[in-house]
């Protein structure tokens, strides 16, 4: 699963251009651009950015398709994800404090295990 391809399809599905995405998260047009051709491997803080831009749950951007043709159901303003409040939040904050501190390397092989979980638990 490459999440940079992810995030350009979640971003032109939803019509918005890497300018809009710029303005909504605060992050440089030419980084946003790196990430979703793949020259740069997001920390967990940027896919949040991107999913509150994007106005969708983290675990969508994280979720392997076949393909994306569609926005998944879920929507941010709608519902709140685990994440957003409480323990949730708390633990969430907690590991997202701990990815920072890993390598790009690392973020790499953990997102590819996360997208590997994910499609098994499709499956299955």
């Amino acid at each position: 699963m490459d999440v940079g391809d992810q995030l350009k399809r979640f971003r032109e599905l939803k019509g918005l251009s890497q300018g809009k995405i710029e303005e909504l998260t605060g992050m440089y047009r030419c980084y946003i651009s790196r990430v979703e051709n793949g020259h740069t491997v997001p920390s967990l803080e940027t896919l949040e950015k991107f999913a509150r831009a994007l106005e969708m749950p983290l675990y969508q951007i994280l979720y392997e398709r076949d393909s994306v043709t569609e926005l998944p159901n879920a929507h941010m303003r709608e519902t709140e994800d685990w994440a957003s409040r409480g323990k949730g939040r708390r633990t969430f904050l907690k590991l997202q404090r701990a990815i920072q501190k890993m390598s790009g390397r690392d973020r790499e092989l953990l997102l590819q295990m996360a997208a590997k979980i994910a499609s098994n638990n499709r499956r299955g």
